[in-house]
C-alpha cells in the first residue's frame, strides 16, 4: 500500500481508481462498512485500486481549533488500519485555509478527477465537502454525472446509536471500552515502549509495565481495567489489571499512564520492551486513598476481579 502525501504525488500511471472519502477516524465498523462497497465496487469495475482519500490535520483543527476533537489515532495507525479493510492506497491531503476554501466542484476537480481519474467515489451517506460544507452526497452525483464518474452514499450502521469516532470518543470518555470496542470492531489498545516508573507498584507487590500516554485520544478515562498485555517481540500475552492515569495516592506524578500488573507474576523484564496493552472492561474509576492499606486492600480487589473477567 502506498502513501502519497499531496495529490502532487499520485502517479500518473494510477489510471483509475474506486474513491472513498472521509477523516476515517479510528477506522471504525462505519467507516468499514463504507470501504467494504467501495471494494465491492472497484472487484465490479475489474479490480481498480480502492485509495482513500482523508486529511491532516483534522479540518477542525483549521477551522475551529477549540473545537478540534483528539484524534483517536495517529495518520500512520490510521493508514494501517485502512490497509487492513481493504484500501490499496491513501491519499493525505494537507488540510489548511487553501483546501477549507474550495467549492465542491474545485474539490472534485482537482481530487477526484485530476488526481485519481475516479470511476466512482463511494462516501458515507453523511458526507459533506467543499467551503462550508456546502456539498453532500446528492452534489457528489451531480458532480460526477458530469465529469464521467458514479458516486454513492452508504447508509451507517450502528445499534441504537450509529457507529461514529465521535461516538467512540463519547464511550471513552466514559471508559467503556466495550461499547467502543464493539464499534471500532476491535478492542481498545495502546502500544508503545515499556518506561521505567516510581516503582511504587513493585514495594507494594504489584509490579507493572508502565506506559506514558499523555493526552492520546485512544486511551480510555483514568481509572482501572481489566485487560491483556502482550509482548510485541515474542508475542507472549498476559492477564492484567490496568491502571490508567496520575496515580492521585502519591505526589509528583504528573505524566498520565497505563500502568500493567500482569497477574500473579513478579518476574518479567520488561523495560524497553514494546508491548500492546488490550482492554477488556472498566473496574473502577480513579481514586484517592487514605494510606496503603486502602490501596493495598483496593488492588487485591481489582487482581480479583480481573482474573473472573478475564477468565471468563
Amino acid at each position: 500500500m502506498e502513501i502519497w502525501r499531496s495529490p502532487q504525488e499520485v502517479p500518473s500511471e494510477l489510471g483509475g481508481a474506486i474513491v472513498t472519502i472521509g477523516n476515517f477516524d479510528g477506522c471504525h465498523l462505519g467507516h468499514q462498512q463504507v470501504i467494504r462497497r467501495a471494494r465491492e465496487v472497484a472487484d465490479q469495475l475489474g479490480g481498480l485500486p480502492v485509495v482513500a482519500v482523508t486529511f491532516d490535520p483534522h479540518p477542525m483543527a483549521v477551522l475551529r481549533p477549540e473545537h478540534a476533537p483528539v484524534m483517536l489515532t495517529t495518520l500512520e495507525e490510521r493508514a494501517a488500519l485502512l490497509g487492513e479493510a481493504g484500501v490499496d492506497h491513501v491519499l493525505v491531503i494537507p488540510f489548511d485555509r487553501e483546501v477549507a476554501g474550495w467549492s465542491p466542484a474545485e474539490f472534485v476537480d482537482r481530487i477526484v478527477v485530476d488526481a485519481l481519474s475516479a470511476r466512482a467515489v463511494v462516501v458515507g451517506a453523511n458526507f459533506r465537502f467543499g467551503n462550508r460544507a456546502a456539498g453532500d452526497v446528492a452534489t457528489l452525483r451531480e458532480l460526477g454525472a458530469e465529469r464521467g464518474f458514479a458516486a454513492e452514499g452508504v447508509a451507517l450502521d450502528g445499534g441504537p446509536q450509529v457507529w461514529s469516532s465521535t461516538y467512540i470518543r463519547t464511550c471513552l470518555a466514559a471508559g467503556d471500552v466495550a461499547g467502543a470496542a464493539e464499534a471500532l470492531g476491535r478492542p481498545v489498545a495502546v502500544r508503545g515502549i515499556v518506561v521505567l516508573g516510581d516503582q511504587r507498584g513493585r514495594e507494594l507487590g504489584f509490579p507493572t509495565a508502565n506506559l506514558v500516554v499523555g493526552n492520546d485520544g485512544g486511551v480510555p478515562a483514568d481509572g482501572v481495567y481489566a485487560g491483556w498485555l502482550r509482548r510485541l517481540d515474542t508475542e507472549e500475552t498476559f492477564p492484567a489489571a490496568i491502571s490508567v492515569g496520575t496515580n492521585p495516592t502519591f505526589e509528583g506524578v504528573k505524566d498520565r499512564r497505563v500502568e500493567s500488573y500482569v497477574l500473579d507474576r513478579t518476574d518479567l523484564e520488561l523495560y524497553g520492551v514494546e508491548v500492546e496493552v488490550t482492554f477488556v472492561d472498566h473496574l473502577r474509576g480513579m481514586l484517592r486513598f487514605d494510606g496503603l492499606e486502602s490501596l493495598i486492600v483496593a488492588m487485591n480487589d481489582d487482581v480479583a476481579r480481573a482474573r473472573e473477567i478475564l477468565s471468563a
